[in-house]
């Protein structure tokens, strides 16, 4: 047995997207109906407006014939289909492959999930499908009611719970979880809402830190001993061209909160729409095209307890899917 039979994916170091199998498998949970996008706005970057120009017009006198397809050499309902969303739409979309890999390898089977900063309905549905139970916060009302009705549709037992605002004060303290795995925002990189509470619209970084230290620790309170706490997360740039370390920031907050770094994933994204947004960054400013993420696996507990707690893993074996 390889493996890719034993483990879904070979457990390296560097997750490639841009593979064949990789992108296989998120087409297969795709095909489920998940629409992660709906219930935000369509276009959440700040920068989007530079990815590709939705007026035909425009779009034509910009790029020429190359409007006929997208950048990455897709038409739209291809590249609809391949990335979750359309070309002109910067709302980001969470992959659902990197979903199943985190459950299968860091969640005890059939385990309890909590996600602080829930987001569109991926990670949830995801898990549900699995056979974990997945508990998501999420502040804005209008995204956890289309989550609701997407996981209404595609699921046909037990429903993943979304609870409607604030990870400060609305995280279980009567529940605690097998896992801890979500994705924060990247502070003001989008903008999810106009409310005061939200992350994306604190007044400087240093004020979204501590917000977010404080969310890190009330998760932590609710992560069982001897579990893991997963974060999706990437450095970012801020509006003078300069780099946030957010990685380095994420990694000091959780060993703050006594949770040890125990592995480190680089996430290599597609690159879609990237040679063209490019072209003209790095040719006028020097700034490299950004074509990857860091999934951060931080265990609590004692490291020599993870043979005792999560069995010899065999995922083939398991068959509790595909």
């Amino acid at each position: 047995m390889n493996l890719q039979e034993r483990f879904t994916i070979p457990p390296f170091s560097v997750w490639d997207t841009k593979q064949g199998y990789w992108q296989n498998r998120r087409t297969m949970w795709l095909a489920y109906g998940i629409r992660s996008e709906e219930g935000r706005q369509k276009t959440l970057l700040k920068m989007s407006n530079t990815i590709l120009e939705p007026d035909k017009e425009k779009r034509e006198k910009r790029f020429g014939e190359c409007n006929v397809k997208t950048m990455s050499g897709l038409t739209p309902d291809e590249y609809k289909l391949k990335y979750g969303r359309t070309a002109s739409e910067g709302t980001s979309i969470f992959d659902p492959v990197i979903c199943e890999l985190c459950y299968k390898w860091f969640c005890p089977v059939n385990g309890t999930i909590l996600d602080p900063f829930a987001g569109g309905s991926v990670r949830g549905i995801i898990a549900q499908l699995l056979g974990y139970k997945y508990t998501g916060i999420e502040l804005r009302e209008e995204q956890v009611q289309s989550n609701i009705n997407q996981a209404s549709i595609i699921l046909k037992e037990a429903q993943p719970i979304w609870i409607v605002g604030d990870s400060m004060e609305k995280i279980p303290k009567e529940e605690f979880f097998d896992m801890v795995f979500t994705c924060p925002p990247y502070f003001d990189l989008e903008v999810y809402s106009d409310s005061p509470n939200d992350l994306s619209n604190k007044n400087n970084y240093d004020d979204f830190l501590v917000c977010y230290e404080e969310i890190i620790k009330k998760s932590n309170a609710q992560l069982l001993e001897n579990r893991f706490f997963v974060i999706v997360v990437s450095n970012f740039r801020d509006d003078h061209g300069n780099l946030y370390d957010f990685c380095g920031d994420t990694i000091k907050i959780m060993k703050h909160q006594g949770l040890s770094l125990y592995n480190e994933i680089v996430l290599i994204n597609s690159i879609g729409t990237l040679p063209l947004r490019v072209n003209k960054s790095f040719g006028q400013n020097r700034k490299v095209g950004k074509m990857h993420q860091n999934v951060l696996v931080f265990f609590k507990g004692k490291n020599d307890m993870i043979k005792n707690i999560y069995k010899n893993l065999n995922i083939k074996e398991q068959n509790n899917f595909w």
